[in-house]
């Protein structure tokens, strides 16, 4: 199963993302800002 997870690229999103892929879960990250969308993946 995917996860989107918006606004992935700082806060409780960024934070949400890497708990579930430290937990095995595939995750798509979604964010307004290239540039910081481009960081986080």
């Amino acid at each position: 199963m995917k996860i989107l997870v918006t606004g992935a690229t700082d806060g409780i999103g960024l934070a949400t993302s890497k708990l579930l892929i430290e937990e095995g879960h595939e995750v798509l990250v979604h964010g307004r800002d290239e540039q910081k969308l481009a960081a986080v993946v």
